[in-house]
């Protein structure tokens, strides 16, 4: 009878989530700072419990031209 492959439990096409704190450190060793502004927009959308949708939707906002 053949051997059967295990299963790590992990999907294929499950993605990788990078948190804040991640992308901080990440970013900084690409010389990239987030400004008091991004760091500003970033708590109160954690403060409020915004969703990952809702949060991009802000960003594009203040970042969509006049």
């Amino acid at each position: 009878m053949p051997k059967q492959k295990r299963s790590t439990g992990k999907g294929s096409k499950t993605g990788f989530v990078l948190g804040r704190t991640g992308f901080t450190k990440i970013s900084a060793v690409e010389g990239i700072r987030l400004k008091p502004a991004m760091k500003k927009r970033a708590a109160e959308a954690s403060s409020k419990g915004l969703s990952p949708e809702e949060f991009r939707k802000v960003i594009v906002r203040a970042h969509r031209k006049a």
